[in-house]
């Protein structure tokens, strides 16, 4: 298996060496064997999901059995079976719904001073070693906002490698017709490869992800601008002489590729690692990239946004990534009301400047925007890059789709991979710490964490009660919460085709009305910020906070193995928080104020909403706690893995 690897890249670097051309297509994407996975007791998830409501099959009885709802697919049930599970695991370590379009033709991720030969290079000199963070070399000189890097210097990527791979976890190659590209799974964020084995740990989030980095370094970034903290792009226009004709008819300017490029570099590596901005409201508040111990978790998101639909809202957030995350282009339709830029300025900003000549839009023609983009678009019909259908309701959104689209592949039945993945995320644990802890240790802690009232929010089997808090009542960061809020505007019904609808869609398929009346209203003005809500924040799950340090949804509160504190004195140098020294500033007030104070110093923190801030619920001496109570609690919560 080993010298495969080695052939596939060898392989790779001749094409990318020798400039060869043929019409022919492969796809390189690392599945792991169970053996290269770091074991854990899986959640037993068999059974039939209808709109969230789950049914397990036991002692050999039927959905049918269990319920007078209705089985059939036509009324939205989804069997899942090992086949289903199975789909689940493969889509989520190897399918990107062609995002490597996007990512390397239109933002350019590997055509500028990263180069997938210099990827290449890097992961063959591990000889299968396996690591937590590709250092790669840069191919040529770049600045960005007020940092030089030189040629030949090694960046910290956050790519994980696992031992004996030689291709990067969740980052699948194509070749196609003499064009080689790079896309993401879920994977590349939502697994990671532990430190001591270099084995693969499904499900924990990759804590030291450089994706901002990764992003800055991209030839035309300015295509993800609306991740970024980009208030007009009318601040960015230096010259009538750069026009399209708009929707309406009308002569319109379009901003300076390199001035708004350098902007949304100098943002992009403002990001901590292990942070991601998935949200498309025009501000830069990158949040911690979550884990994927899901079952029970829900509502999902930071927000708790996801919350109807397949598995609790669990299919709805695993789309979320590549129907909107994935593809700048997917929400042109909505452009205008979600960010105030005409459609056709919406497009030609960000086809301006793509790194493949096919993509680049050149203003001042007789084509649109729009119009050009069709003639190259490598998925006609579908609205952006990505393999999307349109829900009967776009182009408004909706519970079920607040981004408007669903990513689905032709040849699956519509939603099927969401559900697929979403199905077998329900089945993965946090492995045990290898460390055996103290009975008596955890007994006493558990006692802390109910004396301490913690329970009242973080309760059952799941340590959550499900619930959004608004962000005022937390007290956290803000700015993050009120992301959604213009969505208001275009939502609808929330209306899917059937799970057994083939792809592509065709004419007169099955409509269903997705069950949302059970919902509470008010929790749903939190999750979306609608109406006069300053919006709020879910509860989440406490399973596997062992691998899920830093803490809090901005992933502020971090202190590292050697008492270094904040995100300035771990992930900024390159240290991954320490999961026991970052909770115990979760909850020692006088901990928690050096380590915001730590993140204030930082003016790259400060403009991209990462203090660390909220949650002000204390178990220290002055709540009247023992420093050997917050030992004993800490062991507790250090000791939740599995439900």
């Amino acid at each position: 298996m080993r010298k495969m690897y080695i052939l596939i890249i060898i392989f790779l670097l001749l094409f990318i060496g020798g400039g060869f051309f043929f019409n022919s297509n492969a796809e390189y994407a690392l599945l792991p064997e169970k053996d290269d996975v770091v074991k854990y007791e899986a959640n037993h998830q068999t059974g039939t999901d209808i709109w969230g409501e789950w049914i397990g099959t036991e002692a050999g009885k039927s959905f049918a059995d269990h319920s007078k709802t209705p089985v059939s697919a036509k009324h939205g049930a989804i069997v899942v079976d090992k086949q289903l599970l199975q789909l689940g695991r493969e889509v989520f370590y190897k399918e990107t719904f062609g995002n490597e379009v996007f990512l390397t033709d239109i933002m350019g991720m590997v055509n500028g001073p990263l180069t997938m030969a210099n990827i290449a290079k890097e992961v063959i000199s591990l000889k299968g070693k396996g690591t937590t963070n590709l250092q790669v070399e840069l191919a040529e000189d770049v600045t960005i906002g007020d940092r030089t890097y030189k040629k030949g210097e090694k960046i910290d990527t956050g790519i994980d490698v696992p031992k004996g791979s030689y291709l990067p976890l969740g980052m699948p190659v194509v070749w196609d017709h003499g064009k080689l590209r790079i896309g993401i799974s879920c994977a590349a964020c939502h697994a990671t490869v532990d430190p001591k084995t270099k084995k693969v740990v499904e499900g924990a989030p990759n804590n030291d992800l450089n994706a901002g980095l990764l992003m800055a370094l991209a030839t035309n970034s300015a295509a993800y601008f609306t991740h970024a903290d980009i208030k007009s792009l009318k601040s960015y226009i230096r010259s009538m002489d750069r026009t399209v004709m708009d929707s309406k008819g009308r002569k319109s300017s379009l901003p300076d590729p390199q001035l708004l490029e350098k902007e949304v570099d100098r943002i992009f590596a403002s990001w901590p690692r292990g942070n991601f901005d998935s949200t498309i409201d025009m501000k830069a508040n990158p949040s911690q990239i979550p884990d994927s111990f899901t079952l029970g978790d829900h509502p999902y998101g930071w927000s708790g946004f996801a919350t109807a639909g397949p598995f609790r809202g669990l299919a709805t957030f695993s789309n979320n990534v590549h129907a909107q995350n994935a593809d700048s282009l997917a929400q042109s339709e909505l452009s205008e009301a979600l960010f105030g830029v005409d459609k056709e300025v919406y497009i030609g900003t960000i086809l301006q400047n793509a790194a493949n000549p096919k993509f680049r839009y050149k203003p001042n023609g007789n084509e649109k925007p729009s119009e050009f983009f069709a003639k190259v678009d490598p998925t006609p019909g579908v609205v952006g890059v990505n393999k999307l259908v349109a829900p009967p309701q776009f182009p408004k959104v909706s519970l079920v789709a607040p981004d408007g689209l669903v990513a689905s592949e032709p040849g699956y039945r519509f939603n099927e991979q969401n559900n697929a993945v979403a199905a077998w995320q329900n089945t993965i644990n946090p492995p045990s710490l290898s460390a055996k802890m103290d009975a008596r240790q955890i007994a006493r802690g558990r006692d802390v964490f109910v004396q301490a009232g913690c329970i009242r929010c973080h309760a059952g089997a799941y340590f959550t009660n499900n619930r959004v808090v608004a962000a005022k009542v937390v007290g956290t960061e803000p700015s993050r919460a009120q992301a959604l809020k213009k969505t208001e505007k275009v939502f609808a019904e929330a209306v899917f085709y059937a799970p057994d609808t083939p792809v592509p869609v065709p004419k007169n398929a099955k409509v269903l009305k997705v069950p949302t009346e059970h919902l509470d209203t008010e929790q749903i003005r939190l999750a979306f910020a609608h109406g006069d809500s300053k919006g709020g924040y879910k509860v989440p799950s406490l399973i596997g906070l062992s691998w899920s340090a830093p803490y809090l949804h901005d992933g502020g509160v971090a202190v590292g193995p050697n008492e270094e504190l904040g995100l300035t004195g771990t992930l900024k140098k390159g240290i991954v928080p320490d999961a026991r020294n970052s909770l115990r500033a979760l909850i020692d007030r006088t901990l928690r104020q050096q380590v915001i104070w730590a993140n204030a110093s930082d003016p790259q923190l400060r403009a991209v909403h990462v203090s660390g801030d909220g949650h002000r619920y204390w178990i220290d001496p002055q709540a009247g706690f023992t420093r050997e109570e917050q030992e004993a609690m800490i062991d507790y919560l250090l000791s939740l893995t599995d439900p």
